[in-house]
């Protein structure tokens, strides 16, 4: 739903609003949908290209070309211990989204995970506009930073004692009426 047009520009003590005014505030900046997805097993690869980390995706097909999407999103990534560092890309179908600025041979990226081998929880938020009524898909990509590995929602050693946890990753898409 569009933002409401007929509505005053400003309100005034004692203003009273028609039914149609009302319905259209009522109507304004509103989710109209949520869709997410939790991710509680790991993820392990040691591809230095791009690559998708499943289980990390979420398709919402938006009700208006206006529509606003929120992306909301914990991904518990790291790289190799002192090898390789996680590095990870939020993803609209095949086109990277929330990344930075090309700057000469530098990667272009959402984020980064340490090398040093312990799961950490990276906390994304980003609004994007799609113009689109068509599905959209929402995802992340991950690659290593060199030769070795990077993880999700584990450790680097992963040893079965208390002390190395497993950890859940999370993405979740809202769509927000403009």
């Amino acid at each position: 739903m569009a933002t409401p047009t007929t509505l005053p520009s400003t309100f005034v003590a004692s203003q009273v609003l028609t039914a149609a005014q009302m319905n259209n505030l009522r109507g304004a900046f509103r989710i109209l949908q949520v869709v997410t997805t939790a991710k509680t097993d790991t993820f392990t690869s040691s591809s230095t290209t791009m690559t998708d980390i499943t289980g990390m995706s979420v398709t919402i097909t938006p009700s208006a070309t206006s529509s606003l999407i929120l992306i909301l999103s914990q991904l518990s990534i790291s790289g190799q211990n002192a090898t390789a560092a996680a590095f990870y890309q939020l993803m609209r179908g095949s086109t990277a989204i929330a990344i930075g600025d090309a700057a000469g041979s530098r990667s272009r990226l959402t984020g980064v995970g340490s090398a040093d081998g312990r799961s950490t929880a990276r906390i994304i938020s980003f609004v994007d506009n799609p113009a689109t009524t068509s599905a959209t898909t929402y995802k992340f990509q991950g690659r290593a930073s060199a030769a070795g590995s990077f993880y999700v929602n584990r450790d680097e050693t992963d040893t079965d004692v208390a002390t190395t946890p497993r950890t859940i990753s999370t993405i979740t898409a809202f769509e927000i009426s403009a």
